[in-house]
């Protein structure tokens, strides 16, 4: 750690906790991680270094002041929500985050508001890119809180164990809804039924005509309640109609069907952001 003491530059230290600490780092990982280190864009958090020392692993990021859920939190309390302009630009950087990771074949995964962060310009960043496919999702974190489900893709809820890029821009729409709700959550579920229940409550119950091989999904059920879809105009009122057919488009059921990070950021509702 002495090398970052010399340069007196503020760092985010994040300390991998491993299931079994007695057999150190799986080498798997440690491969994962160091590609993870190539990756250089505006709107990706820089992996500086990665320290392996006793047994253990600590992965060095630049530092950022504030994560988007606190960003949230903030600007409600403070009495001024966050205005539409500064949701597209977040929204825009999210994608344009997303795009340069997944041309370079990797995907996120585990995409929520708690890892996304801010810098002092109100640029956005990804966090945490890659860890879940070196480390695996926990199911709970070291506080013991339950790992939110809120943003998990439908198919990876249903139990399919083929994750394409389509998992994280699922991820997007729920992130780019709940900054236009002012911090309120389109599908809080509490437990993975619950989670499942309140997106079909929303976008309907999908059957083989909207989502084709849905059925075949391990945990899908012929017994799951039937609901209709709802308008998303109801759901999500303070977005106009452009908006809300991008967010339509990153909650598409079928992933062939569903918006990917390309195509997000040529939609006409970024028409007018200028960088």
């Amino acid at each position: 750690m002495d090398r970052y003491a010399k340069i007196e530059k503020i760092v985010a230290l994040k300390k991998i906790r491993l299931e079994a600490e007695d057999e150190g780092v799986p080498s798997t990982a440690i491969r994962e991680i160091s590609l993870l280190k190539e990756l250089k864009d505006d709107n990706i958090v820089r992996l500086l270094d990665i320290v392996h020392a006793d047994q253990k692993l600590y992965l060095v990021f630049e530092f950022l002041d504030v994560d988007l859920k606190r960003y949230m939190e903030h600007a409600n309390a403070s009495g001024t929500p966050m205005s539409a302009d500064i949701i597209k630009k977040f929204t825009h950087q999210l994608s344009s985050g997303l795009l340069y990771c997944h041309s370079h074949r990797i995907l996120h995964r585990d995409l929520k508001p708690q890892n996304l962060l801010i810098d002092k310009r109100n640029n956005l960043k990804l966090a945490d890119f890659g860890l879940a496919r070196a480390f695996g999702i926990p199911m709970r974190t070291y506080t013991h809180e339950v790992v939110t489900l809120w943003y998990r893709a439908p198919e990876v809820l249903l139990g399919s164990r083929h994750y394409s890029t389509a998992i994280d821009m699922w991820s997007v729409g729920c992130i780019f809804a709940e900054m236009v709700m002012k911090g309120n959550p389109l599908f809080p579920g509490d437990s993975e039924i619950d989670q499942i229940f309140k997106i079909f409550r929303i976008l309907g119950t999908p059957n083989e005509q909207v989502w084709p091989g849905v059925s075949q999904l391990p945990d899908y059920k012929e017994t799951f309640p039937q609901w209709s879809r709802q308008d998303l105009r109801s759901v999500v009122p303070n977005l106009d109609d452009m908006g809300i057919d991008l967010l339509s488009r990153t909650l598409i059921y079928d992933t062939a069907k569903r918006i990917s990070a390309k195509r997000a950021l040529s939609h006409p509702w970024f028409a007018d952001y200028s960088k």
